[in-house]
């Protein structure tokens, strides 16, 4: 699932949906997959103010991947750079829509909290693995740099 902030709507991938089930360590049904992936989109949407701000940036990011190849993109530290950049503020953003989800559950309690956890986690998983990946490759590439140097 998704939000376009720009349209203000929620979208779907069915397959997807499907996939991300299947990939879960124990099984999650359908029906409480889409409640809780639903309460983290609509708290994208609560932040929608904030990922509006963000547009200039997004633009600079998406503009910098439409100009480079992706080799080029994860050889040069300073693209990089950039690709960690909108990671962090990605992690941000997903932190916010967990938290708003986390609010609306408990107002209105849809989800159970513990699959909403399970949920929580899987989804912030792959923002911090993919921070992480990068992350590592910027600091190898930074020291593969400094040896050069010296």
């Amino acid at each position: 699932m998704s939000y376009n902030f720009i349209l203000d709507y929620i979208g779907y991938d069915g397959k997807r949906i499907d996939e991300a089930i299947k990939e879960m360590q124990a099984p999650i049904s359908l029906k409480w997959y889409i409640q809780a992936f639903t309460l983290h989109e609509l708290g994208h949407a609560i932040d929608r103010k904030a990922l509006l701000d963000s547009l200039t940036q997004t633009f600079e990011y998406y503009e910098m991947k439409k100009n480079h190849p992706i080799y080029e993109q994860y050889s040069d530290p300073d693209l990089l750079a950039m690709l960690i950049e909108e990671h962090k503020m990605n992690i941000v953003f997903e932190e916010t829509a967990w938290a708003n989800a986390e609010k609306l559950n408990r107002d209105f309690g849809i989800v159970d909290w513990v699959i909403f956890e399970k949920l929580k986690n899987q989804g912030m998983a792959t923002y911090l693995n993919l921070y992480t990946k990068d992350l590592q490759l910027y600091n190898k590439l930074l020291a593969e740099q400094t040896e050069q140097i010296a």
